[in-house]
């Protein structure tokens, strides 16, 4: 069966994630079903990430395998067809070798967090970014995130659901921007790493805006890591400011 490669975008806020799960709407169980109009009996599919209920990407990247063989553009055209007026789409769609896997042949996840900082709620963007009223300084934050870079036993900053092997994990960016965005101030965190635990994202992000917050010091960052004990994290951050916005293979694919 020939694999293909999907780069796949969604706004994460109608679906519970994108594994599939009975009974609920999610971004996987959306695309199998827009494959399942172009041939019948088809495999399931796999991503390089699951993202969470409310979790959004640009850059998800997913494998199917086809009966027959498919035009790349073809394929990517006929899926999105079936995939209206769901708030997916395929933007970009490759063949691929029949070892090559989605998840497994990744070397690296790439995340934006946003935070929005002003007192008055978004209307425009309400749902694609965390709205945080309280002024935040950038510096203090980004001293802290000096802690989080490089390989460490990040216990502290995982979900207790997480079902990975071991909490080591090596985060080779963790950058803090500042800028002025369509909706007002506004702090994106650029994070980077071959694989991330269940709510690592979101965990370090929370713990982050305490200290720009002037709730927690930088060293208290860097406390709270060396405890590897769940309690010692801060708020994990709301899903909607969070974006998986490319994932990396020794190749290019697209």
């Amino acid at each position: 069966m020939p694999r293909y490669a999907m780069k796949i975008e969604y706004d994460g806020g109608p679906f519970a994630g994108w594994q599939r799960q009975d009974g609920l709407p999610t971004v996987q169980g959306a695309v199998e079903a827009a494959l399942a109009r172009l041939e019948d009996d088809l495999p399931s599919i796999a991503a390089a990430g699951r993202t969470d209920a409310g979790v959004h990407a640009t850059g998800q990247v997913a494998q199917c395998d086809m009966a027959r063989e498919w035009d790349p553009f073809r394929l990517s055209e006929a899926v999105n067809y079936h995939l209206k007026p769901q708030p997916v789409a395929v933007t970009a769609c490759a063949r691929v070798s029949d070892d090559w896997h989605a998840r497994f042949s990744a070397i690296e996840r790439r995340y934006i967090y946003r935070i929005v900082n002003r007192r008055a709620p978004l209307a425009l963007e309400a749902g694609k970014a965390w709205a945080v009223k309280a002024p935040l300084e950038v510096d203090p934050m980004r001293k802290a995130a000096l802690h989080l870079i490089g390989k460490h036993d990040f216990t502290t900053f995982r979900s207790t659901l997480c079902q990975a092997k071991s909490p080591v994990k090596t985060l080779n960016e963790l950058r803090i921007e500042a800028l002025h965005g369509p909706s007002g101030p506004e702090i994106r965190f650029h994070l980077r790493a071959r694989s991330f635990l269940h709510n690592q994202v979101r965990s370090i992000v929370g713990t982050l805006e305490r200290v720009g917050a002037g709730k927690w010091a930088p060293e208290d960052v860097k406390d709270a890591l060396e405890a590897r004990d769940r309690s010692r994290c801060g708020p994990v951050a709301p899903p909607e400011g969070l974006c998986l916005n490319g994932v990396r293979y020794p190749e290019p694919v697209f």
